[in-house]
């Protein structure tokens, strides 16, 4: 299961030396077409990294023929110098594929700041060793390994409908609570759309899954979510048909990027009712999932409710504090705005921690995917540079 499942791509990853690990640290993906349609939903970050800069031009007209990513370094802030490295890894991708830069996307990932003279040589020597590993086999996940940071596990999924089929990997353990999407995602389809029909799809399906993983309310300057339609399999799919079926595989992703969040001990939806309108519903939802205090509490497994009300009377959603009902792992422990079931009939033991919150103003709802805030979680970004 990787990117290489549908029809008409290849990929592969190697270890240039850009961890100290010895692990893998550069992927690439290459769409062998005959269609090189493509869209990509980038960081909404104003601090963006040079790769996010290079792949902006490139995806304007959508067309791609190949993604590189690479870890061990974000290649942000590194000024002119940082530039001019996307662009050459570009090219020499490209001379490589034969291909022209000009469709080549680029993507980094790793601590900001870095990607000096040592970092461009590693990459770019170690392109033609990447372009001669690609392989078409859905077996191997190097290229899924090579974009990990602080990952524990790869992160994969798939869709196989009738005639074309959907894969995709992913990276993102920390700074997941995005604008647009988060972190690097690859998908794959051998679906044969064009580039509008993919955009919409693709902005669609990040809306209600990247969008609402907020683990710790942090914004990276790399986030990079990417879609590659090869056309191979000849079947165009209904778009409704097929946004709902990238919506299940980013879905998927998000869920799989949630539960390998930097230090979590639980992983916690967020689920929210009764809202006048969705986007109330997810800005409630997202004002617990970003409360430290509310975080805490659950690391301690505290079903402390009034931290939930506290946190969404911080918002400018219409409704009634003293009307709200709070649930907890199926036990209600607020009612009407007071306490209601007794706090040691909650059991927040288990890692996955569900909380309802019901407005009982409205239809919409929306959930936000979020984690606990442990002692792990700040030790590891402590040290994170070190």
């Amino acid at each position: 299961m990787s990117v290489t499942l549908p029809a008409g791509f290849r990929a592969a990853g190697i270890a240039v030396g850009l961890k100290s690990t010895g692990k893998p640290d550069l992927s690439l993906v290459q769409n062998l077409g005959p269609s090189r349609a493509a869209a990509a939903v980038l960081t909404s970050n104003r601090a963006k990294a040079n790769p996010i800069l290079w792949s902006q031009r490139v995806i304007a007209d959508g067309n791609v023929a190949a993604i590189v990513l690479n870890s061990g370094g974000a290649n942000c802030f590194t000024g002119d110098f940082g530039f001019q490295t996307s662009r050459l890894t570009a090219e020499a991708v490209a001379a490589g594929l034969g291909v022209t830069e000009d469709d080549v996307l680029v993507c980094s990932t790793g601590l900001i700041g870095v990607g000096g003279q040592d970092f461009r040589d590693r990459i770019i020597d170690g392109v033609p060793t990447a372009i001669e590993r690609l392989s078409e086999d859905a077996a191997d996940t190097s290229a899924a390994e090579a974009i990990l940071t602080t990952d524990t596990v790869v992160k994969l999924a798939e869709h196989r409908d009738a005639g074309w089929s959907i894969g995709a990997m992913a990276k993102g353990a920390g700074m997941l609570a995005p604008g647009l999407a988060t972190m690097l995602v690859v998908i794959t389809t051998d679906a044969d759309l064009n580039p509008v029909q993919l955009d919409e799809a693709l902005r669609a399906a990040t809306r209600v899954t990247f969008d609402r993983l907020d683990s710790d309310g942090c914004m990276s300057t790399n986030d990079h979510v990417t879609l590659l339609a090869s056309g191979a399999s000849g079947v165009s799919p209904e778009l409704s048909s097929f946004t709902s079926a990238l919506t299940e595989v980013c879905a998927s992703l998000a869920e799989q990027l949630q539960a390998d969040a930097e230090g979590a001990s639980h992983t916690i939806d967020i689920e929210v009712t009764g809202a006048v309108t969705e986007d109330d519903a997810v800005e409630v939802a997202r004002s617990v999932a970003r409360n430290n205090l509310f975080k805490a509490a659950m690391f301690g497994n505290d079903p402390n409710w009034g931290r939930v009300l506290a946190a969404i009377g911080t918002t400018q959603a219409p409704f009634d504090p003293y009307a709200v009902d709070v649930t907890m792992n199926g036990v209600r422990v607020c009612h009407a705005g007071g306490p209601d079931a007794p706090a040691a009939e909650v059991d927040l033991t288990p890692r996955r921690i569900h909380v309802l919150i019901e407005l009982h103003e409205g239809e919409a709802t929306a959930t936000v995917r979020t984690n606990d805030l442990t002692h792990d979680y700040v030790h590891e970004n402590s040290a994170y540079a070190s």
